[in-house]
């Protein structure tokens, strides 16, 4: 029996897998575009399990097995046993003996890792407080469609080093690009759960204009993300000068795209004409998380497609 492969950090895919993704992410998505039917998963099955609300990680999820033939199934951790205290491993044992692939959106990575450790099919990562490795897939397609390759490029990451942060520096490690993170004091890059190796392709910088300059990516998220609303009057306060607005835009690359893995707050971590402007990629973005999802869901439960 093949061991079986999950998604759970942007790292647990090589760099030749990552360019399949990508190159079967253009195929599908032209077959989607030009109406064909492309049904590699009919009668599979994909389980989400949301303990973290979402509206674009359901949607790419649930609308990208229904494109591809298969079925997805919604489960709310509030309403199923996981919510009144059944053990993740015992869960994982039961659902993956039902289903094709299980997708988890949930708060640490270590109920994650539990659940896959226990499961008999593939695990994906929909979201944790460390890592978000889909919504950097679709990002990285995004700039390759706009672009070309990524290779060798600089990603400005302003505002909070979260786990969108995170995933876009193990990426960097990855793909041979280079990100300049510029946080607060206080909200710096922790680089053990980041889960760096190395800082080769990782430069920090103290005005988030300098890590912006001449940039290929200038890239933001919210200043509060889920779990941590407590500490939101602190936090905009604290990050007040790490607004993406149009004269950081301007000192970036020539060609700098603007992403975020939305929803955006404009007036706080960017500036309304920057995200609905010209240089913006938010909306194809997007897009994309249904794309390059359903590429990662035809190889995880299909292996390599020749």
């Amino acid at each position: 029996m093949n061991k079986i492969k999950h998604f759970l950090q942007f790292n647990d895919f090589g760099k030749d897998e990552m360019e399949l993704l990508f190159d079967r992410t253009k195929w599908i998505k032209d077959q989607y575009k030009s109406y064909k039917k492309y049904w590699p998963l009919e009668d599979r099955t994909l389980v989400m399990i949301f303990e973290k609300a979402s509206t674009r990680t359901r949607l790419s999820f649930e609308a990208g097995m229904h494109q591809l033939g298969g079925a997805g199934i919604y489960l709310n951790t509030r309403d199923s046993q996981l919510g009144r205290g059944e053990p993740v491993e015992d869960a994982a044992q039961v659902i993956s003996r039902m289903c094709d692939a299980v997708m988890i959106r949930t708060f640490e990575q270590d109920i994650i890792d539990r659940f896959a450790k226990n499961s008999r099919v593939p695990v994906i990562n929909g979201l944790t407080n460390e890592y978000h490795p889909c919504q950097i897939l679709a990002d990285i397609y995004t700039f390759i469609e706009k672009r070309g390759p990524i290779q060798g490029k600089t990603v400005a990451w302003i505002g909070d080093s979260n786990n969108v942060c995170n995933t876009w520096l193990q990426a960097a490690e990855l793909l041979d690009f280079n990100v300049h993170v510029s946080t607060p004091k206080g909200y710096e890059v922790e680089v053990e759960r980041a889960g760096l190796y190395n800082d080769k392709h990782f430069e920090e910088f103290e005005d988030p204009m300098d890590a912006a300059r001449g940039a290929d990516i200038v890239t933001t998220d919210v200043w509060t993300s889920m779990g941590f609303e407590s500490e939101k009057n602190e936090r905009i306060k604290d990050f007040t000068d790490w607004q993406v607005d149009s004269d950081m835009m301007k000192i970036a690359g020539k060609d700098a795209l603007f992403m975020h893995c939305l929803p955006a707050h404009r007036g706080e971590e960017v500036a309304a004409d920057v995200i609905d402007g010209p240089q913006s990629v938010v909306w194809e973005e997007a897009e994309n998380r249904l794309h390059i999802q359903k590429a990662l869901l035809e190889y995880l439960i299909l292996g390599k497609i020749k």
